[in-house]
């Protein structure tokens, strides 16, 4: 535990050196860019650094502990330093991300705050400028969201570059591509579904949600982390397949836990209003799961209401006891436990080292049984 709390410190220290250095290429240009650089030094500067523990220990599986952080950064093994700036790109790609998911969604927090595009909004907004704040808003944090995604290849390209064995860089930055598609077209699936579910036959609704969950979050959010950081260490193929079928199942249960929490989540602990996946129209398993058990008439009103921005919390009430009452958040509860469940019998014989075996078990309770 002592080593991932370390490991976090130093991520967050590779993340503020880097955008300090990014401050000085911005300033350059204009002073009126200080707010990309201030706007993601506040967004960066919270978060569980979820992905870049899982790539950290993704590396330590392969390495075998032979390189631990150390409580001072100097004189940092190249490899160990590698693996520190991919763990930070990481965290730089999942902003990246988040900023775009929130212009999707129409999202006016995030983490607690004022989401990206609320905060370029609230910026014309004071200044008097002419025209839509709200559309000004959007087109920043849009801009934004790019400027993220550039800088977290550079990152993890730095990264690499410290690497003496150019095929274990090959094969991380191939599996940081494959990561990134996955995750770009797995957004895409979800507003489909979102808009295109009325045409879909019943039976196809639970699979084209699961579908979602893997490609939108699943993979990105712990399978692609841990094989970045194996791949990183140079690690076998038995290995890296080992670590995907550990991998691939909690990303699933992490999900649906994050699922439960967009619907019945305490907005003091999440940072986002009660109900928000219900206000956003989010057909997530749950959903699929709800509406198989709801009688026709409870069906159709939360088709009615679901995915309206102006639910008030009466009416969130009103769809979280139905879908309570369906059975699906114990259902829910049921196939996250199953999944965690083969997420560590995968582990069980994974000829990794022992210290990174117990840490990855640890992480699998914190991810699928956190409140926020």
């Amino acid at each position: 535990m002592a080593e991932s709390t370390r490991l976090v410190d130093r991520v967050q220290l590779r993340i503020d050196e880097f955008l300090t250095e990014r401050a000085t290429q911005l300033s350059a240009i204009a002073p009126d860019l200080e707010d990309f650089v201030h706007f993601s030094r506040d967004f960066l500067g919270r978060g569980k650094r979820f992905r870049a523990l899982f790539c950290y220990w993704g590396w330590q599986s392969v390495v075998g502990g032979s390189s631990e952080i150390d409580p001072l950064p100097s004189d940092e093994p190249a490899e160990l330093s590698s693996v520190i700036s991919a763990a930070a790109a990481l965290e730089v790609f999942h902003a990246a991300a988040l900023v775009h998911d929130d212009i999707m969604d129409n999202s006016d927090t995030r983490r607690g705050a004022p989401s990206a595009h609320k905060r370029f909004e609230a910026v014309h907004r004071e200044a008097g400028w002419s025209g839509s704040a709200a559309g000004f808003g959007q087109s920043a944090a849009l801009l934004l969201g790019d400027l993220l995604l550039g800088w977290s290849d550079e990152l993890f390209d730095a990264g690499t570059t410290l690497l003496t064995d150019r095929d274990a860089a090959l094969a991380a930055r191939a599996e940081f591509a494959l990561m990134r598609t996955e995750v770009t077209v797995g957004q895409y699936l979800d507003i489909l579904e979102e808009k295109s579910w009325a045409t879909r036959p019943e039976i196809d609704l639970l699979p084209r949600a699961h579908r979602v969950i893997v490609y939108k979050s699943a993979k990105y959010s712990v399978e692609a982390p841990l094989v970045i950081g194996a791949a990183l260490g140079g690690g076998s193929l038995a290995q890296v397949a080992s670590l995907r079928e550990f991998g691939l199942p909690l990303g699933v249960a992490f999900q649906l836990r994050d699922d439960l929490l967009g619907v019945f989540g305490d907005p003091s602990v999440t940072g986002k209003p009660a109900g928000d996946d219900l206000r956003e129209g989010k057909r997530t398993v749950l959903i699929a799961l709800a509406r198989a058990q709801l009688r026709p008439n409870v069906r159709h009103l939360l088709d009615e209401l679901l995915g309206d921005p102006g639910l008030d919390n009466q009416q969130v009430g009103m769809l979280q006891t139905a879908i309570s009452d369906s059975g699906a958040v114990d259902h829910t509860e049921r196939i996250i436990a199953h999944n965690v469940q083969l997420a560590k019998t995968a582990l069980a014989d994974v000829p990794i080292s022992r210290s990174a075996r117990a840490e990855l078990l640890a992480l699998a309770d914190t991810v699928t049984k956190r409140s926020a």
